[in-house]
């Protein structure tokens, strides 16, 4: 395979590599996911969907696009995500469709998992945030109003360990690609 084959071969997923690698480093310096990278990334993968797939490719990138906001939106409305992890995962699933955007979760979401431990491991701080992840949790089966979870998160948010969750969606995202023989 020459190497303009090895380029143009699923060039679309090297693409969205190299986007979610600029945005995890955007995010572990700002801990922020700016919109001039993730509203780009959405609407072009509608375009791209439009383009490979016609009207249906377009509404098969419209619901990875959905699924994709769906997986991170329940953290966010309650204070716990950011809105740029959101719109990047919706970015994923505008170019990949739903179903590699679902996997792609799943991977991000435990290597997420794992790097906060190992965040809080290595800060020295595992009881206090365990008792704060029971808070929580106590706090999302007894509260069932999101804009008031939201409002205990965010008097919360300065006592948290703040995790860029752009890195593991970075991360789990390329790995899940790897997995795949995608790139």
């Amino acid at each position: 395979m020459s190497f303009t084959e090895f380029i143009l071969e699923n060039w679309h997923v090297r693409l969205v590599s190299l986007i979610l690698m600029y945005a995890a480093f955007i995010d572990g310096r700002d801990l922020k996911v700016p919109n001039w990278i993730t509203f780009p990334m959405v609407f072009s993968g509608l375009l791209f969907s439009l383009s490979v797939g016609g009207l249906t490719g377009l509404q098969a990138g419209f619901l990875g696009m959905c699924v994709g906001l769906l997986t991170l939106l329940p953290l966010y409305s309650v204070g716990g995500m950011g809105a740029g992890d959101v719109k990047l995962m919706a970015g994923i699933g505008a170019w990949m469709g739903w179903q590699i955007t679902l996997e792609a979760f799943a991977v991000s979401a435990v290597i997420g998992a794992a790097m906060a431990v190992c965040m809080a491991v290595y800060r020295r701080r595992t009881g206090h945030h365990y008792q704060q992840f029971l808070l929580i949790l106590g706090e999302w089966f007894s509260i069932r109003n999101p804009e008031k979870l939201s409002a205990i998160a965010a008097e919360r948010k300065p006592r948290m360990l703040l995790l860029p969750y752009g890195i593991p969606i970075c991360i789990g995202t390329i790995g899940y690609f790897f997995y795949q023989n995608m790139i």
